[in-house]
């Protein structure tokens, strides 16, 4: 999509930092998702997102899909299917922009396509 990047300012303002404790992603009773090295995105008015590595996700149970975003802050995002009642429910920007370069390698989930995203100490 190649546009160019937005610098996270004032204006819209964008912090990750590590999550603490462990982030447990579930669907359809299944663990998706489970890690102690989440980290959490907090952009300008939007709900903090959890951002999970790759390695701590059941990658068996993704299926890539063709749909992309581009976010003048982020970069391009790729999206995968939990199955066809949850398309495009992950999504994980593979090359992100260098303000938030910390999310590459790192999936996030749709909170209204999973069961529960939970934060445990």
């Amino acid at each position: 999509m190649n546009e160019p990047a937005k610098q996270p300012g004032p204006d819209h303002l964008i912090s990750i930092a590590p999550t603490g404790g462990r982030v447990v992603v579930r669907r359809e009773g299944i663990v998706i998702a489970e890690s102690h090295r989440a980290l959490t995105l907090r952009e300008a008015n939007y709900p903090p997102v959890q951002y999970i590595p790759r390695e701590d996700v059941r990658m068996d149970l993704l299926t890539r899909s063709a749909h992309q975003t581009h976010c003048p802050y982020k970069g391009d995002a790729a999206y995968f299917s939990l199955g066809a009642d949850a398309a495009n429910a992950v999504w994980s920007y593979e090359q992100p922009f260098p303000a938030v370069a910390m999310i590459a390698g790192h999936l996030a989930f749709y909170p209204n396509k999973v069961d529960s995203i939970e934060i445990a100490p």
